[in-house]
């Protein structure tokens, strides 16, 4: 015959005042005197069970008192021959069982009475744990119906700064196109200003070209003026020599000399002088009218052009004067645009960042409302999984309950060599224990599953203590007692 038990380790908190049970209770795996199995008791406020707390397995079994293995089994079972488990494993004696059958039996019911008050104020403790998280969930809860969150006192601030964000934003709309605007009418300006800056260029340029003309004519007329002088002088020249020689002629004239001769008539001279005087006078005369006439001639067209060149100089003047007036005014005009654009960059600037700055603001406020959702889903998934918890624990409860009655009921489970097997499943702990007896010995063979292992302890109950310890290592996943 064989039996597999598989169990696994399990650690509860205590619900109503008492201390985090783990591992074992309060004392070790082999100090059955002092509480091997103890602490369930205390990890539900009180004494659910002395059985299950206390010294372990004492009475019966004579390891201390008060245990679920020796005070109720041991003391007062009845076994399905109305035996207890101490005359039943004393060899089928039954000398034990005669003058406490009562007793041990009152007190087992008296402990299953506070066994059972206490799993009926658990279940009245799940059933109020159950109603707070239904009404947490129906208030609270992601699907519950009307649930939301209390936003109103952020709409009021949430308008104001999106009302001061459009604000910003219109205002920094404003900006832009007066920035614009400004850089169109710099570019404008500098167009004109580059317009003018060539006008200013080709006119000082004609300006030049026309210095050159009036040079040349300058120098034209300084030669017409050194022909005119050189003219003027041998002019002069001439009517001095004309002089002298009527002077001459005039002297060598004024004597009485008179000749007489019978000859052919000579040469006038006087009169072929005045010939000649007449026409060097025309002659010069002539060349006087040429070269004056010829002067006028030349100098006219380069006294209109000089005066006009004077006006279109003094035009020009005028007009430069007037573009540097302008340059000057629309440099002044550019300044101030470009101390007003800077302005503006820097007031840009600085609303950006803060509004940048608030904007992280409300990041973080939105960074911390996320947080604390998640922390509230966290809780609301803990409390879920420990409600899950209770559930697991009030179903095993009733389970253990069921098995309880039924041993308390007088049922065994035998196999084919008429072995009675006693199994106690302590679901709340960290130990299983396994109770067989082999009938007509008086040896009891105790199997404690702790720390992940299964031993084996073999008990002589006549002289009720541990006559010979048997400890065997089983495999973790499966447990297999074969005879």
């Amino acid at each position: 015959m064989s039996l597999r038990i598989s169990t696994a380790s399990r650690k509860i908190s205590s619900y109503e005042g008492g201390a985090k049970m783990s591992g074992i209770g309060g004392g070790s795996l082999y100090g059955f005197g002092g509480g091997s199995m103890g602490g369930l008791g205390s990890s539900y406020g009180g004494a659910i069970c002395s059985g299950y707390g206390g010294s372990g397995f004492g009475g019966g079994v004579g390891f201390g008192s008060a245990s679920l293995a020796g005070g109720n089994y041991g003391g007062n079972y009845r076994s399905s021959s109305s035996v207890s488990m101490s005359g039943a494993y004393g060899a089928g004696d039954s000398v034990f069982l005669a003058g406490a059958e009562k007793e041990t039996m009152q007190n087992l019911n008296s402990r299953l009475a506070n066994y059972l008050e206490k799993v009926r104020s658990l279940e009245e403790a799940n059933a109020e744990l159950e109603r707070k998280i239904r009404h947490w969930y129906e208030k609270n809860g992601p699907g519950a119906p009307g649930v939301t969150r209390d936003y109103s006192k952020y709409h009021h601030m949430i308008d104001e700064l999106r009302n001061q964000i459009m604000n910003v934003t219109i205002e920094n709309a404003n900006v832009v196109l007066q920035i614009d605007n400004a850089r169109l009418a710099a570019d404008d300006f500098r167009m004109k200003f580059e317009n003018e800056l060539f006008l200013r260029q080709s006119v000082e340029g004609d300006i030049n070209g026309l210095r050159r003309v009036l040079d040349d004519l300058t120098m034209n007329r300084s030669d017409l003026e050194a022909q005119l002088e050189s003219l003027t002088e041998e002019l002069a020249y001439l009517k001095k020599n004309h002089e002298e020689e009527i002077t001459l002629l005039r002297s060598s004239s004024t004597g009485d000399v008179t000749v007489e001769m019978n000859a052919a008539p000579g040469i006038d001279l006087t009169k072929l002088l005045n010939d000649m005087r007449a026409q060097y006078e025309d002659l010069a005369e002539q060349n006087r009218r040429e070269a004056e006439e010829q002067f006028i001639k030349m100098s006219q067209p380069l006294q209109q052009q000089i005066h006009d060149d004077a006006g279109a100089a003094s035009t020009a003047r005028n007009e430069l004067i007037e573009l540097k007036r302008s340059f000057q005014s629309l440099e002044i005009e550019l300044q101030s645009l470009l101390a007003k654009k800077a302005s503006l960059e820097g007031t840009l600037a600085e609303t950006e960042g803060n509004y940048s700055t608030q904007l992280s603001q409300l990041q973080i406020q939105v960074s911390s409302l996320e947080e604390q959702l998640q922390q509230i889903r966290a809780e609301t998934e803990c409390q879920n999984s420990e409600y899950q918890q209770l559930l697991g624990i009030k179903t095993r409860l009733e389970m253990e309950i069921e098995t309880y009655r039924r041993l308390l009921d007088g049922e065994s489970f035998k196999d084919s060599d008429n072995t009675t097997i006693l199994i106690i499943l302590c679901s709340f702990l960290t130990v299983s224990v396994l109770l067989t007896r082999q009938k007509f010995k008086s040896e009891v063979i105790i199997i404690l599953f702790f720390q992940k292992q299964y031993i084996a302890i073999c008990i002589d109950l006549v002289y009720l203590k541990i006559h010979h310890t048997k400890l065997k290592i089983f495999p973790h996943e499966q447990f297999h007692f074969i005879k």
